[in-house]
């Protein structure tokens, strides 16, 4: 008899116990689901302060010495041209020569296609330039028909834009994005009639740099244009505040 009461009282305490944690974890589900999401939008307009450009010369010879001593002469004319337009001679940078053997080649009577003999050596070598003096840049890139005048096979490409604060502009931006998150909170709690709790989480997204008024896509691991000299950069901030 005495065993049978102990085992109900036992069976009674865990029954108790058991509706103890039951509690708690209704409490703590439905204190976790009174929750606001929010995602706040920081975005700024700047216009980069440093530029590259990049062309390439080559020479074509049946001897490679004398192709490699046209070459270096068209090479200093490129500098010297660099030179007199305002360019530093520490911003221009010319790569290695890059040599490639050429072949005449042909189709025989089936189609198929034949490597002929030697037919000589092709040089190319490249220059570029990086500077902070983006406009002096610019109208150098797009006067570079001067250097074709005077007989170089020239191939100019289109600069590439960049800024050197970025990280201030992300400071700047994740300020702006936390406070339209947090105002955006505080405008849903108001309309419900609570109030916001303690910050939960913070999650920041990558940052996003296009042109302005562009339809360039986002990317999962951020975008970041270089072809326009002015940008606008945007970052996005989730928040998570408990509600009271």
């Amino acid at each position: 008899m005495n065993k049978n009461i102990f085992a109900v009282a036992i069976a009674a305490l865990g029954f108790v116990i058991g509706l103890g944690f039951l509690g708690n974890a209704i409490k703590n589900r439905n204190k976790s689901e009174n929750t606001i999401s929010v995602t706040g939008l920081g975005t700024k307009q700047f216009t980069s302060d440093l530029i590259t450009w990049s062309g390439s010369f080559s020479k074509n010879n049946v001897d490679l010495k004398s192709a490699y001593d046209e070459l270096a002469m068209d090479r200093k004319v490129i500098n010297d041209y660099l030179l007199s337009k305002g360019i530093q001679q520490k911003e221009i940078v010319f790569s290695s020569v890059d040599i490639q053997k050429q072949f005449r080649s042909y189709n025989d009577s089936n189609g198929n296609y034949v490597q002929g003999e030697f037919s000589g050596y092709n040089l190319t070598q490249k220059v570029s330039i990086e500077s902070k003096e983006v406009g002096k840049i610019e109208n150098l890139s797009r006067n570079i028909t001067e250097i074709i005048n005077r007989g170089i096979e020239f191939t100019s490409s289109s600069p590439a834009y960049f800024y050197t604060k970025l990280a201030t502009v992300k400071q700047e931006m994740i300020a702006s994005a936390t406070k339209d998150a947090k105002e955006r909170a505080e405008k849903i709690a108001e309309n419900s009639g609570s109030s916001l709790g303690n910050l939960k989480k913070a999650t920041m997204g990558v940052i996003q740099i296009t042109a302005p008024n562009s339809n360039e896509d986002y990317s999962y691991g951020g975008t970041f244009n270089t072809s326009s000299k002015e940008k606008e950069a945007s970052i996005t901030i989730k928040l998570e505040y408990e509600v009271n």
